[in-house]
């Protein structure tokens, strides 16, 4: 998916053998010009999982070490706005739909000076709810005083599964929002999918400005604006249904131009395989 975006869209990003020596991980991450802080995650993950930010060595031995599979480290992209866009264009046509366009707001806490981490923590409305994943990531600076007005980010992963709060902007779809991504589109193969993006502000993002794609997730990829909490159970379900349309179409298309279906024993066995890869991440995350 990164080779097919505009280089100058993508955080720079290389790839990483689990079973590399750390030594040749440093000289590459060096060779590189990577300096901490920075991301890492699989190559291949969801939800979240094993998704870090890097701050010193240690830390980067302990993820290497601990990690069972290739990853991505990536440049940290501090840009203010966080959002995705979900878009959809059919391979006859030249212009496409946006369908899905929300804010993610990371999961965190504000300080007042006062109050440590953990108890921020246990404040939270949200984060309240993780105490066993905050213990685990935050245990060992929970007794912190967090400085008044300073934000403290409980994952950087703008992601549900992660405490993510999305916040559905579907009012900010306009023509201009789907110029950028039609143009986006038509650099590589991107039929359907969703765009995990940070940006200056909505406004840059619709001028085709200052933003950055963090991650394109093809057919797989859910319409998160469904997770807007006002969003009855019954419309999500429609969206789903609506999108699963669109993709069979699209698929119908591609393979009555030359790419083939899969077989449903490949399909079969590829679902089987991604299962246990998922579920294998989640017992080292």
């Amino acid at each position: 998916m990164y080779d097919q975006l505009p280089l100058h869209l993508v955080p720079g990003t290389i790839y990483i053998m689990h079973d590399w020596p750390i030594d040749k991980v440093k000289n590459t991450i060096n060779e590189a010009g990577f300096s901490f802080p920075f991301i890492v995650k699989p190559d291949v993950g969801m939800k979240g999982i094993l998704f870090r930010k890097i701050e010193n060595e240690d830390q980067l031995f302990k993820y290497h070490e601990k990690v069972p599979v290739e990853y991505i480290v990536q440049d940290l992209v501090e840009l203010p706005v966080e959002v995705s866009v979900f878009y959809y264009r059919h391979p006859s046509s030249q212009k496409g739909t946006v369908s899905g366009f929300i804010h993610k707001e990371l999961l965190h806490v504000k300080g007042d000076g006062k109050m440590t981490l953990k108890e921020l923590v246990e404040k939270h409305p949200r984060a309240k709810y993780r105490m066993e994943e905050m213990q685990h990531r935050h245990g060992h600076r929970f007794d912190r005083i967090i400085p008044e007005n300073e934000i403290f980010y409980l994952s950087y992963a703008g992601n549900h599964n992660r405490g993510a709060h999305f916040t559905n902007l579907y009012k900010e779809i306009d023509e201009d929002l789907v110029t950028v991504f039609d143009k986006l589109s038509h650099t590589g193969q991107f039929y359907y999918g969703r765009y995990d993006i940070k940006t200056t502000s909505i406004e840059d993002l619709k001028k085709g400005k200052n933003f950055l794609v963090l991650e394109f997730n093809g057919c797989g990829a859910e319409p998160n604006h469904i997770y807007d909490c006002r969003m009855s159970i019954s419309k999500a379900y429609s969206v789903i249904l609506k999108h699963w349309k669109v993709l069979f179409q699209i698929s119908r298309y591609n393979h009555r131009n030359g790419t083939p279906y899969w077989s449903f024993i490949k399909g079969w066995k590829y679902l089987r395989q991604a299962k246990r890869h998922f579920k294998m991440l989640e017992k080292y995350d």
